[in-house]
Formats: structure tokens, C-alpha cells, sequence
């Protein structure tokens, strides 16, 4: 890999450019908080070919907010949970919106 190639993936939300002491550190979070979310399958890291966690921006976003969670009292395990059941739900309203929005225009009375 180039070092062009390395330089236009750092915009890339899924690109695994932060090892696991800056991620932690940019979370003010503990290593030992990312191996948790880690093992309770919010997140999975990709590993370098030495075997180190690395991470992305979207998998820090995701960190970020079961941190947000676990500040304000719930249990880990749980947060993980609300977080996975908070996609979930983003994810269907797309679905809906998207298919009325194609309902719509092939039923232009539908709307009405």
C-alpha cells in the first residue's frame, strides 16, 4: 500500500486507523472498557497482522456512546443492548420511509 493509498483511506468512517491505546485515549475510556464492549459484540476490531485491536471512527462513535450509557449508571451489558436495539430501529424507519417513498410515486393517489 502506497502512502497515497494510506492517506485517502484515513477518510474512510470504516477504515481501522486507531490502535487500542489512542482509541481509548480519545474516549477517556480504559482498554479494558473497549475489550468489554468488545466481548458483549457491540464492536468487533479488526486485528493488525500482529494480532493488535485496531479500530475505526464508526466503531469509536459506537464506544462513545455505550460510554455515555455506562456514565450515567446502566450496567455495560445493557448498554450494548440499547445501542444494538437503537440501530435496529434506525435502520427499520429507513426501511419505511424508503418504501413509502417508492409506494408514493408509483401510487401518486396514495398519498392522498
Amino acid at each position: 500500500m502506497t502512502a497515497d493509498d494510506t492517506f485517502g483511506r484515513l477518510d474512510d468512517d470504516d477504515y481501522p486507523a486507531y490502535t487500542m491505546g489512542r482509541a481509548a485515549e480519545m474516549l477517556g475510556t480504559t482498554q479494558g472498557f473497549l475489550r468489554a464492549i468488545g466481548e458483549a459484540r457491540l464492536i468487533t476490531p479488526l486485528r493488525s497482522a500482529g494480532g493488535h485491536r485496531r479500530y475505526s471512527r464508526y466503531q469509536l462513535r459506537i464506544a462513545a456512546r455505550a460510554r455515555e450509557l455506562v456514565d450515567h449508571g446502566t450496567p455495560i451489558e445493557a448498554a450494548c443492548r440499547i445501542i444494538i436495539l437503537e440501530d435496529q430501529l434506525e435502520e427499520a424507519q429507513r426501511l419505511n420511509a424508503e418504501y413509502r417513498r417508492a409506494t408514493e410515486s408509483a401510487d401518486p393517489t396514495a398519498a392522498a
